[in-house]
């Protein structure tokens, strides 16, 4: 082997070296989230819906109106702002929703939540003073859900898609807390 080509070797094994040592002790990739990253999807016949995001646990706290505060914007999750995408438009009581990827933020309160699908993608779910990093004028629509009391805990925040009666309901659940959104495929009147 000749000198330009050993010299090579070694420069980019020190490079692959000092990169692996950067992630591991600097930004700590290989260490597992509080907080792990999830996706969930929803497939019939041709529509496809999915979501990303992070899960965070109770870990015995007392979640909305403490942890989450009442009538603020929360990231829905932790870490990176929660992800929503169609491959078909969507009809949310009334409100169209087209094709494409929106994050989503929620104002939790006692007895109802707001949700808002926003057109704007977020590099994180909140800023360095930790408020959220949602802009409203990027909102699609925002829409109020009523809150479910759970009688049993959900201890790890979880994302799903409900369709046992037919219609889909993209769900949210944590804690003794649940809400669905109405998810339509046709524009039905309310």
């Amino acid at each position: 082997m000749n000198t330009f080509l050993k010299r090579l070797l070694i420069i980019l094994s020190i490079v692959a070296l000092g990169l692996f040592l950067y992630s591991y002790f600097v930004e700590n990739i290989f260490a597992t989230r509080l907080s792990p990253k999830d996706t969930v999807e929803f497939k019939f016949n041709d529509l496809k819906l999915k979501v990303t995001y992070n899960r965070p646990y109770k870990k015995g706290r007392d979640v909305f109106g403490a942890l989450v505060p009442f009538n603020k914007v929360w990231r829905t999750g932790a870490n990176e702002a929660t992800t929503f995408s169609t491959n078909q438009p969507l009809y949310i009581k009334g409100f169209t929703i087209p094709v494409g990827e929106y994050t989503i933020w929620t104002v939790p309160k006692d007895s109802i939540w707001q949700v808002m699908f926003n057109t704007k993608k977020y590099p994180w779910g909140v800023d360095a003073e930790m408020n959220p990093m949602w802009d409203p004028n990027y909102d699609l629509l925002e829409i109020d859900v009523p809150v479910e009391k759970l009688k049993t805990v959900v201890e790890q925040f979880t994302i799903g898609f409900d369709n046992t009666t037919g219609d889909i309901e993209l769900t949210m659940a944590w804690d003794q807390t649940k809400i669905a959104v109405p998810l339509d495929t046709t524009n039905k009147p309310d």
